[in-house]
């Protein structure tokens, strides 16, 4: 039992940890808003183009989201660990938790859960999110003046300008170089799409593997984290390291995505570049569907002349009384 009776008045409230991120939900629903408009002109397109349509604005939109979301996540690398220790300041008191840190290309993430989650009459259970772009010392002193827990504390001590580790400078500089890279992998996308709408399909998959360059190159400058010495995390007697995460893997598979998907237009383009054009054209009319067959058409012989033969009526005067 401590001074203060396990009650800690000059501590605010603990807060409520947060679910998702606000940016990623915000990105999430306008990318789902924007799928459900495109997919509403499904209807318009006959035959089997219509699933291959489908399927293209599909993986166009998926590749689209997962670029832009991956700027904002916090799973870049990750590393988790179950130990026993000290709670807070001025207290003896030892909890067990699972202590977690997430690394991403603007910031870091500390969780903190109990285990169980309600030790000492309190609810254990943060998630702290600590930004690159605001200086670290200001942050690591006001995680003090909230008084969160020493795991906590001791994490985000590693990334402060003083710390002999020296993980700010790489994980700072790795993030912003990976993130202008993905902004830039953004804009090569917009650009591949706006040229498959084009007769320009060609230039339209050199694109697209420029994007899946330029999501290669935001991959290895985050990956030049591991080449610093590895900071090691002890906490009680536990200890451990981060590895590479969800963001990173996806940023892989969406990369070789890319990479397929760019490969394959070029390759069709100079083995059959008429169907590989007119696959991506929507303003050809094509009758290849099985259960539909083109009709006959009839032109006006009298409108293509030009000549019009009006009926001639005697124009009749009203007699006036």
């Amino acid at each position: 039992m401590t001074f203060y009776d396990d009650i800690y008045p000059f501590y605010p409230q603990q807060r409520t940890a947060f679910i998702i991120s606000g940016r990623l939900l915000a990105i999430i629903l306008v990318f789902l808003i924007l799928a459900v408009s495109l997919l509403l002109i499904l209807p318009g397109i006959r035959g089997r183009a219509r699933v291959f349509w489908m399927f293209r604005i599909l993986i166009s939109l998926f590749i689209g989201v997962v670029i832009v979301a991956l700027n904002f996540t916090n799973s870049w690398a990750e590393a988790r660990m179950t130990t026993n220790a000290t709670y807070k300041s001025f207290s003896n008191a030892v909890i067990q938790a699972e202590v977690g840190l997430h690394v991403g290309l603007y910031g870091i993430n500390v969780t903190l859960r109990g285990n169980p989650i309600v030790q000492f009459n309190e609810t254990i259970n943060y998630n702290e999110m600590f930004s690159w772009h605001e200086i670290v010392e200001e942050e690591y002193e006001q995680a003090l003046r909230k008084g969160l827990p020493n795991p906590i504390l001791y994490i985000l001590e590693k990334f402060t300008l003083s710390s002999p580790c020296g993980l700010i400078f790489q994980y700072r500089y790795s993030g912003r170089f990976a993130s202008a890279t993905l902004w830039t992998a953004f804009c090569c996308w917009i650009v591949a799409n706006i040229l498959f709408s084009l007769p320009v399909v060609l230039y339209a998959g050199y694109m697209t593997m420029a994007t899946a360059a330029c999501i290669f190159f935001s991959m290895a400058s985050f990956s030049t984290i591991m080449n610093v010495p590895r900071c090691v995390f002890s906490l009680g007697e536990d200890s451990f390291v981060t590895e590479y995460s969800h963001s990173f893997w996806l940023a892989l598979a969406t990369g070789l995505l890319c990479t397929i998907i760019g490969i394959s237009v070029v390759m069709l383009n100079f083995l059959m570049p008429e169907k590989i054009k007119a696959a991506f054209s929507v303003g050809l009319d094509s009758c290849e569907d099985e259960d539909q067959s083109c009709r006959e058409g009839y032109l006006n012989s009298l409108f293509l002349s030009g000549e019009t033969y009006l009926p001639l009526t005697p124009k009749v005067i009203p007699e006036h009384l």
